[in-house]
This record gives structure tokens, C-alpha cells and sequence, in this order.
């Protein structure tokens, strides 16, 4: 069972490996399939070594796993359900557009979907 401090470990150690837009990136493409340097150093235009850092952060955080495969390294998010966990959080609507209508058909956030509120404010 998790305790206190180690739910807030879990927190910065997912904030951390978030806070860099290139770590952010290489995540975004680790949710789509695993991912090989190279590939990935291409796929985003980075140089090698910096996506080999950012990934050495990423295992260190905890959040991706390193499998070797003969002379290359397959990298992919550790847990299925960290996976899901950050393609929910991703999907999140941190703001909103006031004019713009709900698109989750069976919202049940209370106000998510209410136009009266024309503020202009997040709820």
C-alpha cells in the first residue's frame, strides 16, 4: 500500500519526467507503441544523444522500461495502467472554450457542460 510520502514521490517523479517538453514529446510517442532511439530521435528531429538522456530520466523516473533486443534498446512505458493513467490526463481539459460545446456525450462532471457560465473562467 502506498503511503503519503510515497504517492508524493510517485507525483514528482511523474512531474519531473513531464516538466521537460522534450520528455513530454518522447512520452507522447512511447503511448502510440514502443520506441528505439533512432526511431525516435528522427521521428521527433532531436540528435540521438539527447533522446538517450531524456530516456535515461524517463527509466530513472520510473516511468518507461529499457528491453535490449540484439544491438538496439525498445523502450515503453512501464505499466499498462500508467499508460492509460497519462493518455486520461493528456485527454484532459485543463480550460475550457466557452462557446464550444462538451465532447464527452456521457459527461458527468458537475458544470463541465454548462454554457450558462460565460466568464471565460476554467471551472
Amino acid at each position: 500500500m502506498l503511503t503519503f510520502a510515497s504517492r508524493v514521490d510517485v507525483m514528482n517523479r511523474l512531474g519531473r519526467a513531464m516538466a521537460d517538453p522534450t520528455r513530454s514529446r518522447i512520452l507522447l510517442e512511447l503511448l502510440e507503441a514502443p520506441g528505439y532511439p533512432a526511431r525516435l530521435s528522427g521521428s521527433l528531429s532531436l540528435t540521438r544523444t539527447n533522446v538517450s538522456n531524456h530516456l535515461a530520466c524517463l527509466r530513472g523516473c520510473g516511468i518507461v522500461v529499457a528491453t535490449p533486443e540484439g544491438r538496439q534498446t525498445r523502450y515503453e512505458i512501464a505499466d499498462p495502467h500508467l499508460t492509460r493513467a497519462i493518455s486520461m490526463l493528456v485527454d484532459t481539459v485543463l480550460a475550457y472554450d466557452d462557446g464550444a460545446p462538451c465532447t464527452d456525450q456521457n459527461c458527468d462532471v458537475p458544470f463541465c457542460c454548462d454554457t450558462t457560465n460565460t466568464t471565460g473562467a476554467a471551472l
